[in-house]
């Protein structure tokens, strides 16, 4: 079976990116998307996910999670959510094959200003792909949880959130959401900023160079890289749609997800 290339680091923020098969566009459907959002729920009640943001789009996801110490704890949730999702797809379609690809990424994010960065990356990625205007038009998002608190099916830990954050409050927490936001669309860019989805992790130098100094031989051929306001930790020559292509054969309707540090 299929392992994933990823980097287990406990007590670290991590951004996944899982893409379906092929990059199809499998979660096209609203229903599809309504059914992930309820698997992953389901999982944060199960496993004990804590969730900072989330984007399900056409075709690929993304999920801000906390590694609260627990190594089973993301892999579990992510070999059910995307499980089920996959499964009930497949029966409703009479479809045969794998809906994933077999591998999601992984970058560790430090708190503060990095993470309010890379939530804003998340929340305006049906922007850029040019779907909706802002991302409070698409419902698959963190970002309406964050400005409109759910008073069932909560998803986001805002209480969390705001700590890794730097926020003294709820509604700080809500104001500065919305304004790193409308600061990032009032300046026009709608550059992808790749280091979201293909590093081992983002930060400022001290943070990245840590992770290098845990992952030790693991770290071999990866550099300390300077980015936009901050570093990453990656490899130099590596593409990055080769970070998501299958090496082997995908994994088909048990989606079972090891959080490794090596292939087997």
């Amino acid at each position: 079976m299929a392992r994933a290339k990823r980097h287990y680091i406990p007590g670290h923020i991590w951004h996944i990116t899982h893409r379906c098969h092929k990059r199809e566009f499998l979660l096209r459907f609203a229903r599809d998307r309504h059914r992930y959002l309820q698997w992953l729920y389901k999982a944060r009640k199960k496993y004990g996910l804590t969730i900072l943001n989330y984007m399900i789009t056409s075709n690929h996801i993304h999920l801000l999670v906390v590694d609260d110490g627990e190594r089973d704890v993301i892999p579990n949730s992510i070999q059910l959510v995307a499980g089920r999702t996959g499964q009930q797809y497949n029966q409703r379609k009479d479809r045969r094959g794998a809906y994933w690809e077999d591998r999601y990424h992984a970058t560790a994010v430090e708190s503060g200003e990095h993470l309010a960065r890379c939530m804003v990356y998340i929340d305006t990625n049906m922007v850029r792909a040019g779907v909706i205007k802002h991302p409070s038009m698409w419902p698959f998002c963190g970002y309406n949880e964050i400005q409109e608190p759910r008073r069932k099916n909560i998803l986001i830990d805002y209480e969390k959130l705001g700590k890794f954050i730097g926020a003294g409050s709820y509604e700080e927490l809500k104001r500065s959401h919305r304004g790193w936001v409308e600061e990032y669309l009032g300046n026009g860019e709608r550059i992808r900023q790749e280091e979201w989805s293909s590093s081992i992790a983002v930060g400022s130098r001290a943070f990245v160079e840590n992770v290098k100094s845990v992952l030790g031989f693991r770290a071999r051929g990866r550099d300390v890289i300077e980015v936009n306001d901050g570093y990453q930790l990656r490899e130099r020559s590596v593409p990055y749609g080769a970070l998501f292509a299958a090496e082997n054969n995908d994994i088909g309707l048990e989606n079972s997800y090891y959080w490794s540090d090596n292939d087997e």
